[in-house]
């Protein structure tokens, strides 16, 4: 984790994490957490021109808070690759190259030069700077999601990346679509190579016993796997599961709600439940 940078007041008090029970979660899973650092290191913050209450709450609209939590208990750290610092430094779900990646046209790519509301984060900047942000940080962590899932291969023949991530109740501008717009509890995200028919079905099923809604490839949609086996290993499969905000946090303040160890224990119990029904990844 980088030393020192911007931590917002309302966040230096997090609440503690609380064990949902020992599960059997495979060693071949590794969970990907992406977006829920809120670190950004001093040097990067000079980039920016919003104010620091600004940037705090453009942290709260932009941060998958708390999926670390959510998603994995006690005991399953070394399963997990984490981004370590916020996706307003760089957002290593994004495509390096800008020409192949869409969001890039609106000033969100890997180097974000846009708010969620669709203002200025960043200047232009210097080729350098831009080459730094990735050296430090978005390199870095591809190829410790590389890592992690060959080594799943080499050991048990097979992998199951589940992309841990969380949406706000109501879109944000940048989504480019109705504020209004029906969104689910739950989203479930899959690639056509890479996500088995059974595991998204399952993943349904199980999501829709707790009395959650669902759906499927909305709001969000995809599934991320490592660049080297992208459509070429299907021993590598993968789910994004994306989870509504209000079920668990106070989206204007940040924090976690009282019911938050209850919906961690029925997120993971749905989760673990699906992969042992999918054939493909038992």
């Amino acid at each position: 984790m980088p030393e020192g940078g911007f931590m917002p007041e309302r966040f230096s008090s997090m609440a503690t994490y609380e064990e949902p029970g020992q599960l059997a979660i495979p060693p071949w899973v590794v969970f990907h957490v992406p977006h829920d650092s809120i670190e950004i290191p001093h040097w990067v913050v000079e980039q920016y021109v919003l104010s620091d209450d600004e940037l705090a709450e453009e942290l709260i609209k932009m941060t998958d808070h708390f999926t670390l939590d959510l998603f994995v208990p006690k005991g399953y750290e070394e399963q997990v690759v984490r981004a370590n610092v916020s996706r307003l430094v760089v957002d290593v779900e994004r495509f390096e190259d800008d020409s192949q990646e869409a969001m890039a046209q609106i000033g969100m790519g890997c180097v974000y030069k846009s708010t969620s509301d669709m203002k200025t984060l960043r200047g232009d900047i210097a080729e350098g700077v831009r080459q730094r942000l990735l050296e430090e940080y978005y390199f870095p962590h591809h190829q410790r999601l590389e890592a992690a899932v060959d080594k799943c291969l080499q050991v048990h023949g097979k992998c199951l990346v589940v992309d841990c991530h969380s949406f706000p109740s109501k879109a944000l501008p940048y989504e480019g679509v109705d504020v209004d717009a029906y969104r689910p509890d739950i989203c479930i995200g899959s690639d056509d190579f890479h996500s088995p028919k059974r595991l998204i079905e399952a993943s349904v099923l199980e999501f829709q016993r707790t009395e959650w809604s669902v759906s499927v490839n909305d709001p969000f949609a995809g599934a991320l796997v490592p660049a080297s086996k992208y459509k070429l290993d299907n021993r590598v499969s993968s789910i994004m599961v994306e989870v509504n905000r209000a079920l668990y946090m106070d989206e204007k303040k940040g924090v976690k709600l009282e019911c938050f160890s209850k919906v961690q224990a029925q997120l993971v119990r749905a989760c673990v439940a699906a992969i042992h029904q999918d054939s493909s990844c038992a």
